[in-house]
């Protein structure tokens, strides 16, 4: 998970604090050290270019997460070795059961756009350009505003990174993203993995990378942030698209209402504003709701309204209003290229995974079941 400006939805916590521990030589590094002290407040929604890119107006809370001191280790680690990809296949499949029963879509899709989304065209040097390098690990980069929450994705996947050692971060974070997409519907997307890791804290980007959800000129400030990644306007609203899944929060980000008829039964904690009925279903109801805003308990932020008010953005909202073939053909294709921006790889050329199934696969889970029934799920949502 989208005008890439809006969008997280429900469930991520103020505390923006590392918590994944960093790839180090040493088995035993990798390990959680857990403070009696520490604790973490329930998942909440953040909503930034859709849950994915949004503002947080709530301060985070932090519990003096210091590097490799408190909580999740953060200690640096040296040099990654690109991923295995068979781990990487194990990986995806715990991510499958991992949705199944957190129902965590949103928040794994903005947690792989915020680690890919710092990416500046006009820097040459990795890793001072950005990108999807695993740098959202480090506490630093949780502190930004942007990233309000996202320490809630991390211990999601922190047993999946403890379990399959040879997977690097930057991947990790881009095979969640990817995988949320398709389970809750989306287009298969045609990514590759073999993302190199920073190392530590010091490399991570500056603050303000970000897109922002109400700026007084939102469709100049989305060409501004997008186009610094080298992302046109047909990208720009078919990853706004993608504000089809989650939810915002009043008490949390400063937008949405604190809950309505689609929200209040959850699944997970019950409340916020989604931007469609189906928010657990990837699908074009995005850009069908924003067009005809009929309903008021549908979200529309300054800047999903920009793709039908400005010219250009307007040509691309139009045809995926009715033709979600065509959206579906150009998220793929965008979604794809946001997860490499900026990214070291090894091999240099990147590898694909295989996607075949073996026969007699159990129908899969379908997270859009659970988006407007009374289905509880305990301690996470989305």
């Amino acid at each position: 998970m989208t005008s890439l400006s809006a969008t997280a939805a429900a469930a991520a916590t103020n505390a923006a604090t590392r918590l994944l521990p960093s790839v180090t030589t040493s088995a035993s590094a990798a390990r959680l050290s857990y403070r009696s002290t520490v604790s973490f407040s329930s998942l909440r929604s953040s909503t930034r270019l859709s849950q994915f890119f949004l503002p947080q107006t709530q301060k985070n809370s932090f519990r003096r997460f210091s590097t490799g001191r408190i909580g999740y280790s953060t200690v640096s680690s040296p040099k990654c070795a690109a991923s295995d990809p068979e781990q990487l296949k194990s990986a995806r499949e715990d991510i499958k059961e991992l949705l199944k029963t957190k129902f965590c879509h949103p928040i794994l899709v903005r947690l792989g756009w915020h680690d890919a989304g710092t990416y500046n065209k006009n820097i040459e040097e990795w890793p001072q350009r950005g990108g999807a390098n695993g740098s959202l690990r480090f506490e630093i980069e949780l502190k930004h505003g942007a990233n309000a929450g996202l320490v809630n994705a991390l211990k999601l996947l922190q047993p999946i990174k403890e379990k399959y050692s040879n997977v690097t971060y930057a991947d990790l974070f881009q095979l969640a993203s990817a995988t949320a997409i398709e389970d809750a519907g989306g287009p298969k997307l045609p990514m590759k993995y073999g993302r190199v890791d920073v190392s530590g804290p010091e490399q991570c980007p500056e603050e303000g990378r970000l897109p922002d959800a109400g700026p007084p000129s939102p469709a100049s400030h989305l060409r501004d942030v997008f186009y610094r990644m080298g992302l046109n306007d047909k990208e720009i609203v078919a990853l706004s698209g993608a504000h089809t899944l989650g939810r915002s929060r009043p008490d949390r980000s400063g937008w949405g209402k604190p809950e309505t008829k689609y929200t209040k039964d959850g699944p997970g904690a019950p409340g916020g504003q989604s931007w469609t009925v189906q928010w657990l279903k990837f699908d074009n109801s995005y850009f069908k709701d924003i067009k005809e805003r009929r309903d008021e308990d549908l979200l529309v932020l300054p800047t999903d309204a920009a793709i039908f008010e400005d010219p250009s953005f307007k040509e691309y909202a139009e045809k995926y209003a009715v033709d979600q073939d065509a959206f579906f053909k150009d998220y793929a294709e965008a979604h794809a290229a946001l997860s490499n921006l900026g990214a070291k790889f090894d091999p240099p050329e990147g590898f694909s995974l295989d996607d075949s199934s073996p026969a007699g696969q159990p129908e899969m889970f379908v997270a859009a079941k659970y988006s407007t029934g009374k289905v509880r799920v305990e301690q996470y949502l989305l």
